[in-house]
Formats: structure tokens, C-alpha cells, sequence
């Protein structure tokens, strides 16, 4: 598997946590030296292992505020 990098540039919060502890959060990751980009995924109970997730441009997540929004919840 090829290697990447990440450095978590801001932690926004935490959406859920599971029964085992992982926790689903917000953050804005820069990865691999690139500019940071929004991303939800879930995190272990030491911060160093992450589960799959979805990596969001600004225009992105702009997007998904408004159809959340729009949302009758």
C-alpha cells in the first residue's frame, strides 16, 4: 500500500462514537502537503488509526450544509 501523510489541521468536533469507542468526527486534514480539506471519518480512542471517510473541498462541504439544511428533520 502506498504511503501517505496527514497532519489534522483543526478538529471541528465529534459527530458519534461507536460501542467501541471510535468516534466519528469533523476535522480539516491536509493530506499528503496539500491544502486541508474537511473530512468526516472515524478515529480510534488514541487518535492514531481512522476508518474510511469522506474528504470534502470548501465548496463541498458548502454544498452539503445546504442540502442538510433543506433537510425536514
Amino acid at each position: 500500500m502506498a504511503e501517505f501523510k496527514y497532519k489534522v489541521t483543526q478538529i471541528h468536533g465529534r459527530l458519534s462514537e461507536s460501542s467501541k469507542g471510535w468516534t466519528k468526527e469533523l476535522r480539516s486534514i491536509s493530506w499528503n502537503d496539500k491544502e486541508a480539506k474537511y473530512d468526516i471519518r472515524e478515529w480510534s480512542l488514541d487518535h492514531e488509526k481512522m476508518g474510511k471517510g469522506v474528504t470534502l473541498s470548501k465548496e463541498g462541504i458548502v454544498t452539503l450544509r445546504d442540502l442538510l439544511n433543506g433537510l425536514e428533520l
